[in-house]
């Protein structure tokens, strides 16, 4: 009778009269003979060592033997179950499979990466939050000129206050009870805390910042990274001065729109009241137009009446004729003035009660009757009325006047902005100047009435018990 094979031993598809070992996946290399009746076949493994029994330590060999064969059934028992999760399947539904995989794990990589970004920029606004970073909306930000400038100032300021940025400036690492993480993390709360309040400061200087107020605030500035230096020396830690710079350039930066944008408004209203002006001018000198034509018509009426009853020659006559060539002088002089811009009235004028003595007003007007233009800068605006030194007709008030604020340039009060035309100089000055300028100043008044102020300053006279 012949024996039955050991187990995963099988006939030898390539040798006959072998037997192979089969390890549940593949054939190996181990073969046998095939026993012969009344014997029993060794299977030899390829490479295995010579299977003898020791002459002494039988015991232990014997329970090595057994947790080797333990190990190998073990491993028999998984490949079987993985052979038969997937031995059984085509290799196209292997492959599906396997795509099948791949897709969910490219999704889930995807998710990871997204969640991952998220995770970094709340942390990120997180951390600038933290050290007093806010999003708020910026003085400069309606500016194109400076908007991208801005911006990048602002993605600087950013940049250097994140952790390690090199906001602060760190001189010595610490050791706290023998931990160098502890060091670390004093350094880093220390550094959250002088960052913190530096910036506060900083946000506040800008949102509240004047143009005037620049240099008081950069001084405040400077002082603020003084004081936070001296107070971080024990820690050796300071905000550092390229931090510090870029927040000094957004102080200037600023200061430097918003007298833009001032200036602008000025030049805005100084432009609307000249045009208002303008056209007031218009209209007054229309009406003037339309009366002396008025004026015209009846003294050529007049005149047409005399020449019927034959008295061209008389008095009447002759003061009607010398009246139509005032007439026809004074219309031509209108006509001029509406086409000639540069030609206007030039005025003097001062309030004591509003600005003191020694200072006075110099400016032009196109009205014709400059009186009219004086009485409005006289409104509620100022507490007293305005005095007139002199006003006249120029066909080049323009010039005449801008030649008049350079030579005063160093008394004008305002050096700002050069539409006031404030001058600290006595109404005596004023008068030699234009003398030197025209030959028209005919009359001019260098004492001012200033009736109203004194007279309220006689009532308080008055009204004093003392």
């Amino acid at each position: 009778m012949t024996d039955v094979p050991p187990p995963d031993w099988y006939p030898d598809p390539q040798h006959e009269g072998y037997l192979r070992y089969w390890n549940g996946t593949a054939w190996t290399n181990d073969r046998t003979a095939v026993a012969s009746a009344g014997t029993t076949a060794q299977p030899q493994r390829a490479g295995a060592p010579d299977a003898k029994v020791p002459l002494f330590g039988a015991r232990a060999h014997a329970k090595k033997q057994s947790q080797e064969l333990a190990d190998a059934l073990a491993e028999n028992q998984r490949l079987r179950a993985q052979l038969a999760s997937t031995g059984g399947l085509e290799i196209a539904d292997l492959q599906q499979k396997r795509e099948q995989i791949a897709a969910q794990v490219a999704s889930e990589q995807a998710l990871l990466y997204s969640l991952q970004a998220q995770l970094i920029n709340t942390r990120e606004k997180s951390v600038l939050q933290e050290i007093g970073i806010y999003e708020y909306r910026h003085p400069l930000s309606d500016a194109v000129a400076y908007r991208d400038r801005l911006k990048l100032l602002q993605g600087q300021i950013k940049d250097m206050a994140r952790r390690d940025g090199g906001a602060v400036e760190v001189f010595k690492t610490w050791v706290v009870e023998g931990s160098a993480a502890a060091g670390r993390k004093m350094t880093r709360e220390y550094s959250t805390l002088m960052l913190r309040a530096y910036n506060a400061e900083a946000d506040n200087l800008v949102r509240a910042l004047k143009p005037y107020k620049l240099d008081s605030s950069l001084a405040r500035l400077d002082k603020l990274a003084t004081t936070i230096e001296r107070m971080g020396s024990t820690v050796q830690l300071r905000i550092s001065p390229a931090y510090h710079l870029l927040r000094r350039q957004e102080l200037e930066m600023t200061a430097d729109h918003l007298e833009m944008l001032e200036r602008d408004k000025e030049a805005a209203r100084e432009e609307r009241e000249r045009l208002r002006e303008e056209r007031k001018a218009q209209e007054e000198l229309a009406r003037q137009r339309k009366k002396l034509l008025q004026e015209q018509q009846l003294c050529r009426e007049a005149l047409t009446a005399l020449e019927t009853a034959n008295k061209l020659g008389t008095p009447d006559a002759d003061d009607l004729q010398d009246r139509l060539a005032g007439l026809e002088r004074n219309l031509q002089k209108v006509d001029d003035w509406a086409e000639d811009t540069r030609a206007g009235n030039l005025y003097v004028i001062s309030n004591i009660g509003a600005f003191g003595e020694g200072v006075v007003r110099i400016g032009i007007t196109r009205r014709f009757d400059p009186d009219e233009r004086i009485r409005e800068l006289g409104n509620s605006s100022v507490p007293f009325r305005f005095d007139k030194h002199v006003a006249f007709f120029h066909k080049n008030a323009v010039g005449l006047k801008d030649e008049l604020h350079r030579r005063l340039a160093n008394k004008r009060m305002n050096q700002v902005n050069q539409r006031r035309e404030f001058f600290r100089a006595t109404p005596e000055e004023v008068r030699e100047h234009l003398q030197a300028l025209t030959d028209q100043l005919l009359e001019f008044t260098d004492l001012a009435e200033a009736e109203e102020y004194h007279r309220s300053q006689a009532a308080v006279r008055d009204t004093d018990p003392e």
